[in-house]
């Protein structure tokens, strides 16, 4: 029988089939022998082994179309990037970290700015223009008023859509909200560290109606940036690529090399400034990182 693994806990697979509803599974000890370990979005082949008790046996991983290796996911056709406008205040470094990492993998992203019913318009229409062009759609909800989430449920349709986001955004809430199968547990920002508190403990993949699934992850408080090089890394902010050719260096790396096209679109507002420096944060990061691992060796 075919299903999809919407969760793994203590050596056991949750495999949602269609036909007849959850399955425990264990995997043949073959997956283990071929270094393969079995994911959250992974499509199945189970063997039923006592139907009354619901119980199976994984025998086979059908071929991945993507994969994520935190959260260890599969299969994902969107992410959906959640974060709040404010308590806690939203933070670009991370969200850009995110859209870096869903573009390497070519995975398409939703940015989902939650709580806007705590700030007027105007603070709301600055936060869409730091992404305008970054080739990631923006939309405003409020889980508390239950705004917008007609608009975000249209999204998902028909689709694995991997919720992401820091704690306290709003995640679980929103959740709750665009299906009756689970309900999240949800949790308070802290007030003395302004962060929220951690309510999502492992990946699970949640079935919304036919072919759509809610894949919520643990909140994140950092997350690592694929194995490209610094040099790379502008290829990954959308807004950048029609401006580089207009640099005078082929080798340009954006940061500090004179006529460089892309440092002159920050400066007449073609690109968001904001972009620009979160840009310049993870260049020297990466730079950092691979320097060190060159040391390591």
């Amino acid at each position: 029988m075919k299903g999809k693994i919407i969760k793994g806990i203590a050596g056991f697979y949750y495999v949602h089939t269609v036909e007849s509803g959850i399955y425990a599974c264990k995997a043949k000890g073959i997956f283990r022998n071929r270094n393969i370990k079995p994911l959250v979005g992974d499509t199945v082949e189970i063997e039923i082994l006592h139907e009354k008790d619901k119980e199976g046996s994984l025998i086979e991983i059908y071929p991945r179309k993507n994969e994520l290796i935190r959260p260890a996911v599969s299969n994902i056709d969107q992410a959906i990037l959640i974060f709040a406008v404010t308590e806690p205040d939203p933070n670009f470094n991370l969200l850009d970290r995110m859209l870096v990492v869903m573009r390497f993998w070519e995975i398409p992203a939703v940015i989902c700015l939650n709580k806007a019913d705590l700030l007027p318009q105007e603070d709301l229409d600055r936060m869409a223009g730091i992404y305008r062009d970054c080739g990631a759609p923006v939309i405003f909800t409020s889980a508390k008023k239950e705004e917008g989430i007609e608009k975000l449920s249209k999204l998902l349709q028909e689709k694995t859509s991997a919720v992401a986001g820091p704690s306290g955004a709003g995640k679980s809430s929103l959740i709750n909200l665009l299906q009756q199968e689970i309900e999240m547990e949800t949790g308070d920002v802290s007030k003395k560290i302004g962060r929220g508190k951690h309510t999502t403990r492992y990946s699970m993949l949640i079935h919304v109606s036919k072919d759509t699934y809610i894949m919520d992850t643990p909140g994140f408080g950092s997350l690592d940036l694929p194995q490209f090089t610094a040099d790379d890394l502008w290829k990954q902010y959308h807004e950048f690529l029609p401006f580089e050719p207009y640099c005078r260096f082929r080798s340009c790396s954006h940061m500090n090399e004179p006529d460089c096209g892309i440092r002159q679109a920050v400066e007449k507002g073609q690109i968001h400034r904001q972009r620009y420096e979160t840009y310049t944060s993870l260049y020297q990061e990466l730079k950092e990182m691979r320097k060190y691992e060159g040391r390591k060796l």
